[in-house]
């Protein structure tokens, strides 16, 4: 028993993959403001404007403002995607019923992920 729980611990310390989630992504267009979050604060909006509209499966009623991500692009249709990832800040919940997509990007945000600025993409994202 003591060598099965020494074997558990030492395959749980082995393990540093961090575990992120999958979901889609689409960019959205100004007005940005109001926000769920902010309403209509000018300081809301973090530098380089990076930041999201969520859909209800991260919005959490709310608990979601302000919260960061960190994401990047895995696929979508005529390889869209940039390499590198992007931090952003969720300002408010999506504005269209039903949401696109788990994730509205700014457009800035976007573009920092994917080449096209009308595709739908796979992302990996993580709080």
């Amino acid at each position: 028993m003591v060598l099965i729980a020494i074997a558990v611990i030492f395959l749980c310390l082995q393990n540093n993959n961090v575990l992120a989630d999958i979901g889609t992504a689409t960019s959205y267009n100004a007005p940005y403001m109001p926000t769920r979050c902010y309403g209509n604060r000018e300081d809301q909006f973090p530098a380089g404007n990076l930041f999201i509209a969520v859909s209800e499966g991260l919005w959490d009623n709310g608990a979601a403002c302000g919260r960061r991500y960190r994401l990047r692009c895995l696929s979508g249709n005529n390889k869209p995607c940039k390499d590198g990832i992007v931090d952003v800040k969720v300002v408010d919940y999506c504005p269209k019923s039903p949401c696109p997509s788990t994730i509205l990007l700014s457009n800035d945000a976007f573009s920092a992920v994917s080449r096209s600025s009308t595709a739908k993409i796979n992302v990996e994202y993580i709080q």
